[in-house]
């Protein structure tokens, strides 16, 4: 057993800081099959997927430096930075006809690194792995329409606006349901 899988996450993102290719490897080892799940849920294309997955590992490479090394959690920066990516990717096929922002070094900083807010709680791979059968069964407790608001929102990447001209409903009622939904799910995960 290699000495890169005794290694946390937030160790083998110490390494990748010193450009050690060994331990992305090991972290795309780890990620990328849960990634990879994410990023096709965004963009349902196979060959898309793999590119942005692909493209999640370049820009850890290149911007490992951005993560929070004193307090950032590595799953949920990760996790964020896929879906990031990803819904960009989609966003950018999706509006081929009014023009986006260019994707540069610029951009990226801004739109897809994830900055994480310090309150939300640290997990890890295996504790998410872990946490996802009761994840599941509260996303089955939510109403339909709960489910397709945060599909469009999370996986389409739809932008409030953008959901409330889909569903022909104002922007504070899609607000609300949104809201409702997360609220929903937090209370069926903690059991009440």
């Amino acid at each position: 057993m290699s000495r890169y899988k005794d290694l946390s996450d937030i160790d083998l993102l110490r390494q990748i800081s010193k450009y050690d290719s060994r331990a992305l490897e090991e972290l795309y080892e780890r990620y990328s099959p849960l990634l990879y799940t994410l990023i096709k849920k965004i963009s349902s294309d196979e060959n898309t997927a793999n590119a942005i997955l692909v493209e999640v590992f370049v820009i850890v490479w290149r911007k490992v430096d951005k993560f929070d090394f004193n307090g950032g959690n590595v799953f949920t920066w990760m996790v964020t930075l896929a879906r990031n990516r990803a819904v960009d990717t989609v966003r950018r096929t999706r509006s081929s006809s009014e023009p986006l922002e260019n994707y540069n070094d610029e951009y990226e900083n801004s739109h897809i690194l994830p900055i994480l807010d310090k309150k939300i709680d640290s997990m890890d791979l295996e504790t998410a792995m872990n946490i996802k059968p009761k994840m599941e069964a509260a996303l089955e407790r939510l109403t339909d329409a709960q489910k397709f608001v945060i599909h469009l929102a999370y996986y389409e990447g739809y932008y409030l606006d953008e959901v409330s001209v889909r569903l022909k409903v104002p922007v504070e009622t899609v607000r609300l349901k949104i809201l409702t939904a997360l609220n929903n799910l937090k209370d069926f995960l903690i059991g009440k």
